[in-house]
């Protein structure tokens, strides 16, 4: 499953996926991936989820992207979900469609069951009309 926070830039999307990995935690029995631009929020986060600043890596573009999310489910059998957070930024997807990656990250997600939730930075009105059924929060 993938789910969204959209918003414009500045509106709480990053809080509110904060406030989701932190309440998601406490009942899961798998594992949690967080993916950030960098480690800012590292101590925002329960001890128990795996950041990983997607900054470090030479991500260009986002099959690269996929690719490099594909990676890390290979490397944990028990994870169960990944939070993305500045998702247009770490996909390199800025000013780009992002109807197939989101659809790439269905595909992977219904493979491996492993739900992703992403903060993107658009508003609403601006989204594809293929990935609006995804909208988790809309602010």
């Amino acid at each position: 499953m993938v789910q969204l926070i959209v918003g414009n830039k500045g509106k709480g999307k990053t809080k509110q996926l904060l406030d989701k990995v932190n309440t998601e935690i406490k009942d899961i029995s798998g594992n949690i991936v967080y993916l950030d631009k960098s480690t800012k929020h590292m101590y925002e986060l329960n001890n128990k989820v795996r950041l990983i600043d997607v900054s470090q890596y030479d991500i260009t573009d986002s099959s690269a992207f996929v690719g490099f999310v594909c990676g890390i489910i290979s490397q944990d059998h028990d994870l169960q979900q990944m939070y993305f957070d500045s998702f247009l930024k770490i996909a390199a997807l800025e000013d780009q469609d992002i109807t197939a990656t989101i659809q790439k990250l269905e595909e992977v997600s219904k493979k491996f069951n492993v739900d992703f939730v992403l903060s993107v930075s658009m508003d609403e009105s601006d989204l594809p009309a293929a990935v609006k059924d995804k909208i988790l929060v809309a602010l």
